[in-house]
């Protein structure tokens, strides 16, 4: 059996993900439980707490509402995954064939189609420009000698679960609902 029961009660198989059963509040409620960095961080800071930077930066920048929402929801396959640091990301393949398709799934219940390659390009430049951010300020240390400038002002600091997982829906509802 390759279910999960989710937060809502939802028995939800993330190897043959069905689009009626993604549900908004599990990846909000999820994402904002789940620490980024697996963990290493100083103090808390939630996957979903990085989502809502990623679509305030995607905001400032003055991309397409299309692109704002997808920074948000850029992670939602974790929700139903969990996170996996990135340098063991690249050697799971297996991992990528089970988490593609399921974040296709979420891109096409909640943006209607996929991102085009623009799209993705300027998501996931937010994404690794935010990364970039996260461990100066979460660990007082640079991944690379340059961290990129921000058009927006992240938050970094844990500020509860609930908190988190409001700010993400609300973003949510304010981006979808034009």
């Amino acid at each position: 059996m390759s279910r999960i029961m989710t937060c809502s009660h939802k028995m939800f198989d993330p190897l043959n993900p069905e689009v009626e059963l993604i549900d908004i509040k599990d990846i909000a409620h999820s994402l904002s439980m789940l620490c980024r960095a697996n963990g290493h961080f100083r103090s808390f800071y939630s996957v979903g707490m990085h989502c809502v930077n990623c679509a305030k930066e995607a905001i400032a920048r003055g991309y397409s509402r299309k692109v704002q929402l997808a920074c948000l929801l850029h992670d939602g396959s974790e929700a139903y995954l969990s996170d996996v640091t990135r340098p063991v990301k690249e050697e799971i393949p297996r991992y990528r064939e089970i988490e593609d398709p399921l974040q296709a799934v979420i891109w096409k219940k909640f943006l209607g189609e996929g991102l085009t390659g623009e799209e993705e390009r300027l998501v996931f430049g937010i994404d690794d420009d935010i990364l970039e951010n996260e461990f100066p300020a979460l660990m007082g240390a640079k991944l690379k000698e340059t961290v990129p400038a921000l058009q927006s002002t992240p938050q970094f600091q844990f500020e509860g679960f609930q908190k988190t997982e409001e700010e993400f829906l609300s973003l949510f509802h304010s981006l979808s609902n034009p």
